[in-house]
């Protein structure tokens, strides 16, 4: 695997389906958030399996940050836009290092709205590690400048990742998650979620103890890295 870092000293947010915090594959989570739920004792607890998937992946490459699960949603993986801005609004305001982004919106009109969070997490010194389509559409924030998007390799090794050409996807990361005992990987969870989370485990290993933390130096350092 590139790089050496272990996510010491840095703080990510996964925006998902919350966490199961006993899960084998979670270390610890620092906090819990739940946006737009309105359901009174409602908790960051995960029903779905996929936002503990997800943080697991990160994990596994990145043991020693400090995990902020954002759960966006319940029983079904389905939000509105207007949750997912939320979700982001907070992790640069309460000063997030890196924000794990397993979805996005095919909804144009939010476009400037998610623009400008952009601009503010560079500022802040956030990095939006996002996917960049679902299926074959893309969405925001994923398609934004100063975004590091994630596309799917189903044949690299699930620590490996390489830049992409500039037409589509910042990076390539494999689709899988970490494996669970006896199950097939075809039948666990996989797709763009998990390349997104390879990748953000991947660059919270690369930027730890790093001052300049810019979408373009981090993108440098990545692409200078990188091998198929």
């Amino acid at each position: 695997m590139p790089f050496f870092g272990t996510g010491e000293g840095l703080k990510i947010a996964v925006i998902d389906s919350g966490v199961n915090a006993k899960h084998p594959h979670i270390h610890a989570v620092t906090e819990g958030v739940v946006f737009g739920s309105g359901e009174p004792g409602d908790s960051s607890e995960d029903v779905l399996g996929h936002g503990t998937a997800v943080m697991a992946a990160i994990q596994e490459k990145a043991p020693a940050a400090e995990y902020y699960a954002l759960r966006l949603f319940s029983n079904s993986l389905r939000t509105t836009t207007t949750r997912l801005i939320e979700a982001i609004d907070w992790a640069i305001s309460n000063r997030m290092d890196i924000v794990n982004l397993s979805l996005g919106t095919p909804k144009l009109e939010y476009r400037k709205e998610l623009e400008a969070l952009v601009e503010r997490a560079e500022v802040a010194g956030t990095l939006i590690v996002a996917a960049r389509q679902a299926g074959e559409q893309p969405v925001l924030p994923g398609i934004l400048p100063g975004v590091i998007s994630a596309g799917v390799d189903w044949e690299i090794p699930r620590h490996h990742y390489y830049p992409g050409d500039g037409t589509g996807p910042s990076f390539f990361a494999s689709g899988y998650p970490r494996p669970l005992p006896g199950m097939p990987v075809r039948r666990n969870l996989h797709g763009i979620s998990f390349a997104v989370a390879n990748l953000t485990g991947i660059i919270a290993r690369a930027v730890e103890g790093l001052s300049e933390r810019s979408f373009e130096s981090v993108s440098r350092l990545l692409i200078s890295n990188s091998r198929s």
